[in-house]
């Protein structure tokens, strides 16, 4: 595969330091757009779930932590990103907002209930009983909303996440967005949603599971704020515990799903976030049975703090499904309720996302904040041993943009228009194209961007109607993150529907690093191998590429099918995070002890002339 030099790379970058620029920006043209990376899933002491675990760092610390700066973790030690983020909002469960802090407050009735003193044990594993108990009857019948929807104290924190977004927010240097999570968790069943506004405009309340679990609800509620003139989207996360109902064909109440219902959520969850800290959700083994790249960070159970933690049913939980459960329902009814991008983010419970392999330190603070917590050297009770899972969660992921600027509305719009990719937490840049008359060099073109934006769309589009018969071309540009792995290769995962109206997949590899060819017999392309060393918990770039570019047409096109077309790209293999805790602890790593890390674009779709536009 031809290899590109890294001058070519370089898109023209945009420093705005006034947040006035930021309207000029947007009339800034499309091949100016910079890449971003950040986090828009962070939790602080101000969640219910984070303060019972220990966490007492609040939305400054999680902010200047992003910015890189150094914060104090509860375990007694200090953390810091090797590299600060662009961006970053602050998600904490709109749920008991702020409540938790009222068990310590001796002025407070909650000080007296009989879960305070689980609260104010030494043991961290009671104040993890005690939230279990509340998430279980959160999941179940509700009975402590009474007494933990505190609306005085409630209303205080929101100030508080909305107070400290304005004080970091620093247009063209570091961008704060305002936003929060709701938490629906019926039967376990994860439904949760990050909820980001555009602005400094935002409702005087978060929208809660208490107001309804219904997502239909929380979908209404922003179609009111908007029409109020506050702009706000909700992103589904952690889809692959939703025991297959995040994307399911029927709504809430069982029904199947129609075309005002689909338009509804297609106008409220234009993105999806498909990797965190507890696993992906782009693809699962048993229903992309190809695909040999698809049992990667797995996090297969439901919500439950059980011993024994429920499954999860994979079908509809997962994006590629989803994508392609979209294109059935587009044909049928007109709108496809699942045309949604791609990021990724970390779902950090201590305010500090701990998205970097080499540098862990966890997500739930005081249970799983040293390599000892985590490998189980430090005794803690079973329900939060079997909640944890500590082993199970993934040093992931970033939210990726291709923004005008950064700014808050330029970095929203990006993520309404789609123009995103998910990463596993690495900082590789990615471009992905498609179009109908792409020069096959086009990549080598020092204004390949220009060209690719004036001829074509970028991920997240619709391919318009074709000019002339023939198959769309995909222009795709790939480059290392320049403080980590090479690259290995890179994929473009299509959907279609079939003659029948049956979506299927297929995984196209086309462009990769070395002189490896693709098998005839198996379709296969062989392994890039591997430099890591498990005992020291290393690697070395003596293999794979800095960068990998193609122009690809589709041999297979159908013209009367629908079809997406997305790009994952795969690092070389590297150490995980429980491989740099063995080498730690001088135990034995566990097994992945290696991954490789990777990043998934938004798709490009394509529907027949006759399709209904925007279908």
């Amino acid at each position: 595969m031809r290899r590109l030099p890294l001058a070519l790379l370089s898109c023209a970058t945009l420093l705005l330091a006034e947040a006035g620029a930021a309207a000029a920006a947007n009339t800034a043209a499309p091949a100016a757009r910079q890449v971003l990376y950040g986090d828009l899933h962070i939790h602080t002491a101000l969640s219910a779930d984070a303060f019972s675990t220990g966490t007492r760092t609040l939305p400054d610390d999680a902010y200047r932590y992003a910015r890189g700066e150094a914060i104090a973790h509860a375990a007694g030690f200090t953390v810091q990103l090797k590299r600060p983020l662009d961006f970053a909002a602050v998600t904490e469960h709109s749920e008991y907002l702020g409540s938790m802090r009222e068990f310590l407050n001796p002025a407070s009735p909650l000080s007296q209930h009989p879960l305070a003193k689980l609260f104010a044990s030494p043991d961290p594993a009671d104040a993890f009983k005690a939230l279990m108990q509340i998430s279980d009857d959160a999941s179940h019948d509700g009975s402590l909303d009474e007494l933990l929807d505190l609306p005085e104290v409630n209303m205080a924190a929101w100030r508080e996440v909305i107070a400290a977004a304005e004080r970091h927010n620093e247009p063209g240097r570091f961008t704060t967005l305002i936003g929060y999570e709701w938490t629906s968790t019926p039967d376990e069943i994860n439904l949760h949603r990050n909820v980001i506004f555009r602005g400094s405009a935002v409702p005087p309340k978060p929208f809660s599971r208490i107001d309804s679990d219904k997502p239909e609800d929380l979908w209404r509620f922003l179609d009111e704020q908007r029409a109020q003139g506050i702009e706000g989207m909700a992103i589904p996360h952690n889809s692959n515990a939703s025991d297959g109902m995040m994307w399911a064909r029927t709504d809430s109440a069982g029904r199947p799903v129609d075309a005002a219902w689909a338009r509804q959520r297609s106008r409220n969850e234009p993105i999806a976030e498909i990797v965190q800290i507890k696993g992906q959700s782009e693809a699962h083994p048993l229903l992309s049975t190809e695909d040999e790249f698809a049992n990667y960070e797995m996090w297969t159970t439901r919500m439950s703090g059980a011993k024994i933690p429920r499954a999860s049913k994979p079908e509809g939980s997962y994006a590629r499904d989803a994508l392609k459960t979209g294109l059935e329902l587009g044909a049928s009814l007109g709108v496809n309720p699942y045309d949604f991008g791609m990021i990724g983010s970390s779902d950090t419970h201590n305010s500090a996302p701990p998205i970097e392999e080499d540098n862990y330190h966890g997500k739930l603070t005081q249970l799983d904040g040293t390599a000892a917590m985590r490998a189980g050297r430090i005794a803690r009770s079973a329900e939060a041993r079997a909640a944890g899972r500590e082993t199970a969660y993934s040093a992931a992921g970033l939210a990726a943009v291709w923004a005008d600027a950064n700014t808050r509305e330029a970095i929203y719009d990006a993520l309404r228009r789609k123009e995103t990719f998910a990463t596993s937490g690495t900082r590789i840049s990615l471009r992905f194209f498609g179009g109908w008359d792409f020069a096959p060099a086009l990549v080598q073109a020092p204004d390949f961007v220009a060209q690719a934006y004036a001829s074509g769309v970028p991920m997240g589009s619709q391919l318009p109607a074709p000019a002339a018969r023939g198959a769309p071309r995909f222009a795709v540009l790939a480059t290392k993150d320049p403080d980590g792995a090479n690259l290995d290769r890179v994929q473009i995962v299509k959907g279609w529907l079939d003659v029948d109206g049956t979506a299927r997949e297929k995984i196209f590899d086309v462009a990769w690093a070395g002189e490896r060819a693709i098998d005839a017999a198996s379709g296969k392309l062989p392994a890039v191998g591997t430099t890591v060393d498990v005992k020291t918990a290393t690697y070395r770039n003596t293999i794979g590429a800095a960068e990998l570019a193609a122009v690809w047409q589709d041999p297979e096109f159908q013209p009367q099918a629908r079809a997406f077309y997305y790009v994952r790209v795969l690092e070389i293999p590297t150490p995980r995070w429980s491989t740099y805790d063995a080498v730690k602890l001088g135990t034995a790593a566990q097994e992945p002890a290696a991954i490789q890390e990777r990043a998934w674009s938004s798709p490009i779709w394509f529907a027949p002339a006759a399709a209904t536009p925007g279908s």
